[in-house]
């Protein structure tokens, strides 16, 4: 596990207690994307009572901000399958 995926998921296990969270490094797909300026593309998937009757939208706003920082200096794309429990 890459200390850039060990930063998001302790960071949003931190947030969230999350009943489930993977944590995907997609970086090495977009090798050679220079725009991202060194930083990195992961996929988030997480399962937590936070998101519970609340919209998609909102979901992706907690998880950008919860992560505001690591996105200022660790990822350039973020892609986010956040779901509450069934």
């Amino acid at each position: 596990m890459s200390s850039r995926v060990e930063r998001i998921t302790d960071t949003l296990t931190a947030a969230y207690n999350p009943k489930s969270l993977e944590v995907i490094d997609d970086s090495h797909q977009h090798a050679g994307h220079a725009s991202a300026g060194g930083k990195g593309h992961f996929t988030v998937k997480i399962i937590a009572d936070a998101f519970r009757e609340k919209p998609l939208i909102q979901r992706h706003r907690m998880i950008h901000a919860t992560l505001a920082e690591l996105i200022e200096s660790d990822i350039h794309a973020l892609s986010i399958n956040a779901r509450a429990p069934q």
